[in-house]
């Protein structure tokens, strides 16, 4: 799919970025750099994924991770400074669901963590604050 307003044209589809592009969008959209070891173990696991492409550069994506029927967990949701306000994220977030509803068993769960106001875009695609039946919880090691 492509995309774009009078002064840039961006493409979106699926694919996985290589190690080295995954963790350069991390660490410059604040998601924070996972290890070179980490990476390359978890992004060919990848149930789907999504890269934005800007005249070559990769300058978004966003993936699926999980067991494929029970479980599905949208990350990485993200796209560089200078790219944002684009509506990049808004069609990210389109391929993604739009992968979930051809492909995820009826009643998989499929849960995201918001980040500040990105719960706003959240909403627009059906996620809403488990709470107060639910509480997200977190561990990093």
């Amino acid at each position: 799919m492509t995309t774009g307003n009078e002064n840039a044209a961006y493409e979106i589809g699926p694919g996985v970025p290589d190690v080295a592009t995954y963790r350069m969008l991390r660490g410059a959209t604040g998601l924070g750099a996972k290890s070179v070891e980490g990476s390359a173990t978890g992004l060919p696991n990848s149930w789907y994924c999504v890269t934005v492409t800007h005249h070559a550069d990769t300058v978004g994506m966003g993936r699926i991770i999980g067991d494929g029927g029970c479980f599905l967990q949208i990350v990485d949701i993200c796209v560089l400074p200078e790219h944002q306000g684009q509506g990049l994220g808004k069609l990210i977030m389109a391929e993604l669901t739009a992968e979930l509803e051809r492909r995820a068993p009826k009643g998989t769960y499929v849960s995201l963590m918001a980040d500040g106001d990105a719960r706003h875009l959240y909403a627009k695609f059906g996620f809403v604050d488990p709470a107060p039946a639910s509480v997200g919880m977190a561990r990093l090691l």
